[in-house]
């Protein structure tokens, strides 16, 4: 070797590699369980009295949960009523899923989680009701997803004029998507 140096024994090359080795397999090993952790479905409902971040997503036992397959306004979107009045749909809509959960333990039945590590679930009060699906009913949230679970609860929910359907509103999508912000992540525990 140039400059004086000299080349590394066999044995200081021995123990170089198999520190290298160790690093990289405890590397993959985390990565494998960070992998795991985020798209594997927790196997035991989540259980307890929730905290309401806004219309379609709650806090339980620690866990941020996403109500699955339904769409509320967000906390600072605007929708008009019958006569073109501008109101606080999201804060109304969190509002009022507030009061419907006060004091009441809910049961949360997780699916997987959504692209910001929220748990996605379907979650029912002890009688068995779908809070869910009681959101789309009362209008204060849309049917969404491909399977459109909540149809026949957005229909009457329309025909009714409740919440949202007094007047007109931007789909909670398309508004998320005039006025992005960045989303919370809060990594699956």
């Amino acid at each position: 070797m140039a400059n004086g140096q000299r080349m590394p024994s066999f044995r200081q090359r021995s123990e170089t590699g198999r520190w290298t080795v160790a690093l990289v397999v405890l590397v993959g090993s985390l990565g494998v369980y960070g992998y795991e952790k985020l798209t594997r479905t927790p196997d035991t409902p989540i259980v307890g009295l929730a905290q309401v971040s806004d219309g379609d997503t709650l806090r339980v036992e620690g866990q941020h949960i996403r109500l699955l397959d339904i769409d509320a306004p967000e906390l600072d979107q605007t929708c008009e009523d019958e006569n073109r009045k501008t109101w606080s749909c999201g804060t109304a809509a969190s509002g009022e899923l507030r009061k419907y959960l006060r004091g009441r333990t809910i049961n949360c039945q997780p699916r997987g989680f959504d692209r910001f590590h929220r748990v996605l679930g379907t979650c029912t009060l002890s009688n068995g009701s779908d809070i869910n699906a009681w959101l789309v009913q009362q209008g204060w949230a849309v049917a969404s997803g491909y399977a459109k679970v909540y149809e026949t609860q957005e229909s009457e929910a329309r025909l009714a004029k409740r919440g949202i359907w007094q007047g007109s509103f931007m789909e909670p999508r398309q508004w998320r998507d005039l006025h992005p912000r960045e989303e919370p992540v809060n990594p699956p525990k």
